[in-house]
């Protein structure tokens, strides 16, 4: 699940303008800027998302090494 990151275009954009640069390519880089940032910053939310899910998988990893473990040892007993 994404999450709407809010980042003030308008904002950006005066500030740009304000420092010289013409109106036409402020609007265009603060367009860009808000597209990059919703496309690609992690929010907290996303990475507790990305720990649960890698804690998750990583258990379940240790778990079926634990089980082969302990089958092999079994095996080994029995065959001695």
């Amino acid at each position: 699940m994404s999450t709407v990151i809010a980042f003030d275009t308008l904002a950006y954009a005066k500030r740009l303008r304000a420092a010289g640069v013409p109106e036409s390519q402020a609007e265009v880089h603060a367009e860009a800027m808000a597209e990059l940032i919703e496309e690609r910053l992690a929010t907290k939310r996303d990475l507790k998302e990305l720990e649960i899910r890698l804690t998750h998988n990583l258990t379940m990893r240790l778990g079926g090494m634990m089980a082969a473990s302990v089958a092999a040892v079994a095996a080994l007993v029995k065959l001695l």
